[in-house]
């Protein structure tokens, strides 16, 4: 367990670089936990993909091409919602 939970951690540098490379040439990405990791690996390893004995999956990504611009956020000016205390 603590040789997964380590590994684990270790995919999020490599996801980093993978979502930063993604929007470096212009395709969205979205990183993804909580999903039901039994049922993932499960369904993996019935399409000949990996062994569930040795591997297991950690975090998902998608990657794609958004279907219409992001609208650009309004946001507040910092004066009107930070109170500076001295």
């Amino acid at each position: 367990r603590a040789l997964f939970d380590w590994t684990s951690k270790q995919t999020y540098i490599a996801l980093a670089n993978m979502l930063t490379g993604a929007a470096a040439i212009g395709v969205d990405s979205c990183p993804i936990e909580g999903f039901n990791y039994d049922k993932m690996n499960e369904t993996l390893a019935a399409e000949g993909l990996f062994d569930p004995n040795e591997w297991g999956v950690s975090v998902a990504a998608t990657f794609g091409y958004r279907a219409r611009d992001i609208t650009k956020k309004s946001r507040r000016p910092i004066e009107e919602i930070v109170t500076w205390v001295e």
